[in-house]
This record gives C-alpha cells, sequence and structure tokens, in this order.
C-alpha cells in the first residue's frame, strides 16, 4: 500500500511540473518546443496575447527597411521569452505562417534587446501588417544591426519557435 501512494504521489508531483505554466484561455497565436524546460501542454508551451502580455511588455523607437521613419515597436523582451520558458540550446527556430524560417542565435537576445512585437505604433499588428507577431531589433541603436544578417533574423507573422 506504501508503494502505491508513493507510486501515485510521484505520478501527481511529474504532471504538476509538467504543467507549471497557465493555460492560455483565448486564441493559440505562438508555440514554442524544442530543448525548453517549461511547458503547458505535452512538449510544449503555447500562448495567446494575453499570455505573452503578462510578460511584460516593453517598447522602442527604430528606424528599418519596412517602414518610412522611426517605428515604435512594442512586445515582450525575447530574453523574457526564453527565460519563462525554460529554454536551453543555441539557437532559436523561428517559423512564421507563410512557412517563411530563419534561425537566431541566443545570444541575441542578450547582445541586442529583441522583442517579439504585439504593437506597431501603439496599434496590434495584424497578419496583413505583418502581424500578429513579429521579431524586431532595435536596428539603429547600433551600426552592425543594420544589414542583411539581421533583417533575415526579423521574422514577421511569427507562430512557432523550436529551441536546439
Amino acid at each position: 500500500m506504501r508503494l502505491i501512494v508513493m507510486l501515485l504521489s510521484f505520478v501527481i508531483a511529474t504532471q504538476a511540473l509538467a504543467d507549471e505554466l497557465p493555460k492560455p484561455a483565448g486564441k493559440v497565436l505562438l508555440t514554442l518546443s524544442g530543448n525548453i524546460k517549461n511547458t503547458n501542454e505535452p512538449g510544449k508551451t503555447v500562448f495567446d496575447i494575453a499570455s505573452l502580455e503578462k510578460l511584460g511588455m516593453v517598447s522602442f523607437q527604430t528606424a528599418s527597411p519596412w517602414y518610412n521613419g522611426r517605428t515604435t515597436f512594442t512586445g515582450i523582451p525575447m530574453k523574457t521569452l526564453m527565460d519563462y520558458v525554460g529554454a536551453k540550446g543555441s539557437v532559436v527556430k523561428v517559423t512564421a505562417l507563410n512557412d517563411y524560417t530563419t534561425v537566431i542565435p541566443l545570444s541575441d537576445f542578450n547582445k541586442y534587446n529583441v522583442i517579439l512585437a504585439l504593437k506597431i505604433n501603439g496599434e496590434y499588428m495584424r497578419v496583413r501588417d505583418k502581424g500578429p507577431l513579429f521579431i524586431v531589433y532595435p536596428y539603429d541603436s547600433k551600426p552592425e544591426l543594420n544589414n542583411q544578417v539581421y533583417y533575415s533574423r526579423s521574422a514577421w507573422q511569427v507562430s512557432k519557435m523550436s529551441i536546439e
């Protein structure tokens, strides 16, 4: 009987660890998988807008090749997102709604304060306007960010990320 109680306790504790993050109530916009420690579904973490916003939003203005003049982007720091899911690895493979993929070194998130933007100039981004999620670097904060390497890492219409 004691063995059964111990096994049952282990199963319950394991399940609690696997589901330690809250599940989103709204439409899922983003799925993270791969080498992550914290999940809210088996083998992955899913987010709706509200669960992303709860991680803390930041804003910055930057010039970019996609918009005229300086644009204000608001979103979640990618470092915060990676810490939240317990990402362990060296890169994140990002996939967009149109199946565009790019690979970003995790080190970029600490070095350049990259965000996963949900808003542009105060408005939620729509799919036809590069939304609902857009990985944005502060391009004019450092000269090295103004080149094709970082522009190609700036995926829009992001839907999936796999930590490798």
